[in-house]
């Protein structure tokens, strides 16, 4: 197919349906956000395509939507060009705390059932109009979401983030061994990574969070002996609390009890350990939306109550 650029035929409906689109990997899902069919999406963003001169999406059958390169990079600079186009329309109004939209937010799988249940009702009380949709990530993860322009802001652990991209700290939680309640070491008021060596260990297996538990102990020159890998924290929790070894964490439930009712012991680490800082990241040089400096501040709440 040939394409030849109309920049003159390109609307802001068209801009708006696309970044809908790119975000959910699917037109018929922007046209329920907009409230349009999804010929009117499918024919805006048809439309887009003339106007820029390529492809934006390989469109798959039943199976939703895949940005090209050039719609990934147009999606990063239509998302900056919304955003300012949303804060000069609020500066005119004079109601720049009036945040009304969809916000897509990425959270780190493991910090997810900690904070985000507050966050979504702090929002739902106080910005009834902002519709926050949220994907839970690992830390490669997150890195996509901001660098696609799928996600404006991300709230994670300070580890694994890409150049390019910014973060300011909101919390630090400090690194617990987790051992079965009936285990030795688990009725001492604090454990030496050391006394860990016989052990056997049930590693939290999602990209950069292993790395950072096997350093801990690398950093006392211990080699764990891994019995199970799973990137679940409910299913580590499970099998220390069976006894099939320990485990190495950072948030902590306020039940000792797993899932499957097995209890669970979490024992403060004597080495000294930093705590590893929770943030907020986004893409450096991006200009937030009105959406996303209002959840920014809201997170900021979330984390600063739970100390």
């Amino acid at each position: 197919m040939t394409w030849t650029a109309d920049r003159s035929s390109i609307t802001l409906v068209q801009l708006r349906y696309f970044q809908s689109a790119a975000v959910h990997l699917s037109m018929t899902a922007a046209a329920e956000e907009f409230y349009v069919a999804q010929s009117a999406v499918s024919s805006a963003i048809a439309a887009l395509e003339r106007g820029v001169g390529t492809q934006l999406f390989v469109r798959r059958r039943s199976k939703g939507l895949i940005l090209t390169p050039a719609g990934s990079q147009l999606l990063v600079h239509v998302r900056e060009l919304l955003a300012a186009l949303d804060r000069a329309v609020e500066s005119a109004q004079g109601v720049g705390e009036h945040v009304r939209g969809t916000l897509r937010l990425a959270f780190f799988v493991t910090i997810a059932p900690f904070a985000l249940p507050e966050l979504l009702s702090r929002a739902r009380n106080l910005h009834p109009e902002l519709s926050l949709e949220v994907v839970e990530v690992d830390a490669a993860q997150a890195v996509e979401e901001l660098q696609s322009g799928r996600s404006e802001i991300a709230v994670g652990y300070d580890f694994g983030l890409a150049n390019g991209i910014v973060s300011e700290v909101v919390d630090a939680t400090p690194p617990y061994v987790l051992l079965a309640a009936d285990h030795p070491l688990a009725l001492k008021p604090s454990v030496g990574l050391r006394e860990l060596g016989r052990e056997r260990m049930i590693l939290l297996d999602l990209p950069h969070s292993r790395e950072y538990f096997l350093d801990l102990l690398h950093s006392v020159g211990i080699e764990p002996t891994i019995r199970h890998r799973t990137p679940s924290f409910e299913t580590v929790r499970a099998l220390v609390g069976h006894g099939h070894g320990y485990s190495i964490l950072n948030q902590r439930p306020v039940d000792a009890l797993a899932y499957d009712g097995g209890r669970v012991a979490a024992v403060p680490i004597r080495d000294q350990v930093s705590p590893l800082p929770v943030v907020i990241s986004s893409l450096n040089g991006s200009h937030p939306s009105a959406r996303a400096r209002a959840v920014a501040d809201l997170v900021r709440q979330v984390f600063a109550d739970r100390r």
